[in-house]
């Protein structure tokens, strides 16, 4: 596996304030990572300081080798698509076609390339192509700018709590298309507070807390820490938060179906 995306000894704060301080993390090509920690913590600052929404106050961002520092957002949007929490902030067309074609149209391509990629995107979703966006539900408008991104095929994909404000189905349909593309190849980052959808899609955990890195592994691993999520003032999942209060036999038991079994088990 490669290196996609590195911080070193990164900081940044705003005011004169510290923010984020001491990053320094390795994400892999391929990777599921989720970000988790309390308001506050850094998270959203720790996903724009890998986009080069945000510099670094010091250290050191690199995007597929190349610092940030010495590339334009412009130039990392053709690596990397970023999903804001509310996708009002990125909806700028009049019509779901236009949207589409809006980002393809800013990375240079052609203008065969780009139409067959906006109705292919359109087949894909079942979008109508001349609705106008803000007739839209939340949800569908969150599955536009998905798709706006889809349509970029960009090797890294931040996502910044996807899931807000969406129902239980839409929120699915969302996380089940970014795991395709994870699937596929493209390396996801996701800053997320739904513990649930962390345990469902997340590979890996990074955990923040007052703008540090507590600790960063394998999903199960960190969720089965529950000092570790003390300190960051989170909670487990809940049926492993369920099951820890069962005794040490339902230890590192997360889903319905594993708790089932191990009652069978032990009966």
């Amino acid at each position: 596996m490669s290196t996609v995306l590195e911080l070193k000894d990164v900081c940044f704060s705003y005011n004169s304030t510290a923010n984020v301080h001491n990053l320094n993390v390795k994400i892999e090509k391929g990777d599921f990572i989720a970000i988790i920690g309390s308001n506050g913590a850094g998270k959203s600052t720790f996903s724009k300081l890998c986009n080069g929404l945000l510099q670094p106050s010091s250290g050191d961002v690199f995007v597929l080798g190349e610092n940030t520092r010495r590339k334009k957002v412009s130039e990392l949007a053709k690596h990397i698509g970023f999903l804001f929490q509310n996708p009002d902030r990125q909806i700028c067309c009049n019509t779901v076609e236009e949207e589409i074609a809006f980002s393809l149209k800013n990375n240079g391509l052609s203008e065969a390339e780009i139409k067959a990629r906006v109705e292919a995107t359109i087949q894909e979703f079942g979008f109508d192509p001349k609705v106008e966006p803000f007739n839209m539900s939340r949800g569908q408008r969150q599955r536009l700018c998905l798709a706006c991104l889809i349509a970029l095929n960009p090797e890294i994909l931040i996502l910044d709590e996807p899931t807000t404000g969406l129902d239980y189905r839409e929120c699915m349909e969302i996380m089940s298309r970014i795991q395709q593309l994870n699937e596929n190849g493209t390396t996801v980052i996701m800053v997320c507070h739904d513990m649930e959808v962390v345990l469902d899609f997340a590979k890996s955990l990074i955990v923040m807390n007052k703008g540090e890195i507590l600790a960063q592994g394998e999903t199960r691993a960190i969720l089965s820490d529950t000092e570790l999520l003390g300190r960051a003032r989170l909670l487990q999942p809940q049926i492993a938060a369920t099951c820890s209060l069962l005794g040490d036999d339902y230890k590192g038991i997360f889903t319905v179906e594993e708790m089932i079994a191990k009652m069978k088990e032990l009966r």
